[in-house]
């Protein structure tokens, strides 16, 4: 009999219910979404290993280096070894990862964090984001979309769960001289370890040549963009096609998360007293009323969440109906819109425009995630999906760095020139949509993959 973490031993039956399958992939990605939640330890780190939040941040960016490399370089591993032995060491990485970050806090070790959290957790991440995706792909080939949509909103909602879990977790660790921090990680870990394994043991793969009942591959004829044939992983980064999705992605991503790291400081420069009925910039409010508008601008930054996962949703869902290159249209050509209209509604004054505005971004943003994995099995077929997707995520890593840097960097010399803090946004808001405009040439120069890079029946594609 093969091992228990072999991929021969989850193949299911004919029979299987293909509708148990995403919550095993929700049970991993809510897990490793408490990434996107990390903000919630800064201070209580910072008082109690005495780091500055400029140090702890560090980890954030880790993550997602890391994310994207271990996706680009194990994607091959994973597709080989199957997705219940890539959760299991996502499972190990991520929940080990908290245990030896606890550790650093127990020790004052910040390079323990780094090493912990940061590396070994972003290892976790990257395997943990794209076995789900593969594995989803190949049991929903009638629904791509809704299918990724399913286990990427996970990722999305995983801090929503997570960081209010972990600041109860502290309050009930907490005491006058230990605010409860190490101990916290500890039972994040167990937690994450625990549900990570039972969603990887939960997998299962269908059986060769299975399909479900009364579906029949799209004719080529009509759908173009959808290919008939596989395109093996060495191969597909060959093609203009992997190319131009990789700048896709990093283009839509760079201009979401740039907003995603700056969205409560913004909402309060930029409208300060208006937030609470009062005249006056946020310098000119006293400390009372500044309190209640970083409250306002934590709460806009939950909001964002919220429309980030529905977006994941809602958009990979209608990507199965309009395809997939043309709901990036709608992305690019709806964010550059939106983005060059932002700076006009935060001189009109109205709150809720502008927070509509950057609402139905952050769904975009979301949508631009969970869709890319459909878009790549339109393109190059459903057999490599997982590796080729772990290629492409080397995107995220690089929106990762130039998002928050491009946003930070030109916001602070705006200010440095002189330019009130309510304006040195307007720049910002310019320039992420000539991002938006790269991306929208780079979709539409998208067309189906030559036949010439096609698998041949016999190809093997030994991974």
């Amino acid at each position: 009999m093969p091992g228990l973490l072999a991929k021969e031993r989850i193949i299911a039956p004919p029979d299987y219910n293909r509708w148990l399958v995403p919550p095993a992939a929700l049970a991993i990605h809510l897990s490793i979404g408490m990434a996107y939640g990390f903000s919630v330890f800064w201070l209580p780190l910072s008082k109690a290993g005495g780091w500055n939040v400029s140090t702890l941040g560090i980890m954030y960016s880790l993550f997602f280096l890391f994310l994207g490399s271990s996706a680009a370089v194990f994607g091959r591993w994973v597709e080989r070894e199957g997705p219940r032995k890539a959760g299991v060491v996502a499972a190990l990485c991520w929940g080990g990862g908290f245990f030896i970050s606890a550790a650093g806090i127990y020790w004052h070790q910040i390079a323990l964090l780094w090493l912990g959290s940061g590396v070994i957790g972003g290892c976790g991440l990257g395997l943990g984001y794209i076995s789900p995706v593969s594995t989803l792909i190949k049991w929903f080939p009638d629904r791509r979309g809704m299918a990724t949509g399913m286990a990427i909103m996970g990722f999305g909602g995983g801090a929503m769960i997570g960081s209010p879990l972990a600041d109860i977790l502290m309050r009930h660790y907490a005491s006058a001289t230990e605010p409860g921090v190490w101990q916290t990680f500890v039972t994040l870990g167990v937690i994450y370890l625990i549900a990570m394994l039972c969603g990887a043991f939960g997998y299962r793969l269908p059986p060769s040549g299975w399909q479900p009942a009364g579906w029949a591959p799209p004719v080529e004829s009509r759908r173009p963009m959808i290919t008939s044939g596989n395109v093996d992983v060495r191969q597909a980064w060959r093609t203009p096609q992997f190319w131009l999705l990789l700048v896709v992605l990093c283009m839509n991503v760079s201009a979401g998360i740039g907003v995603i790291g700056m969205a409560s400081p913004m909402l309060q420069e930029v409208f300060g007293g208006k937030l609470i009925g009062v005249a006056g910039t946020l310098k000119d409010l006293t400390p009372e009323q500044r309190t209640q508008v970083a409250t306002i601008g934590a709460g806009f930054a939950a909001l964002l969440s919220l429309f980030n996962i529905a977006g994941r949703i809602f958009w990979s869902s209608l990507s199965d109906l309009v395809g997939r290159k043309r709901t990036y249209f709608i992305f690019f050509t709806l964010g550059i819109v939106l983005y060059a209209l932002a700076p006009a509604a935060g001189r009109s004054g109205s709150v809720a425009l502008f927070v509509g505005i950057f609402c139905v971004i952050l769904t975009m943003y979301g949508g631009g995630f969970a869709t890319i994995p459909a878009y790549i099995a339109d393109l190059f077929g459903t057999r490599y999906v997982g590796a080729i997707h772990g290629r492409v995520l080397l995107a995220w890593s690089a929106a990762g760095i130039l998002g928050p840097q491009l946003v930070n960097n030109i916001r602070e010399a705006r200010i440095a020139g002189g330019v009130p803090p309510a304006d040195a946004y307007n720049s910002v808001m310019y320039i992420l949509a000539a991002l938006l405009a790269i991306g929208f040439f780079a979709n539409l120069a998208v067309r189906p993959v030559a036949e010439r890079h096609y698998m041949s029946d016999h190809e093997g594609g030994t991974l």
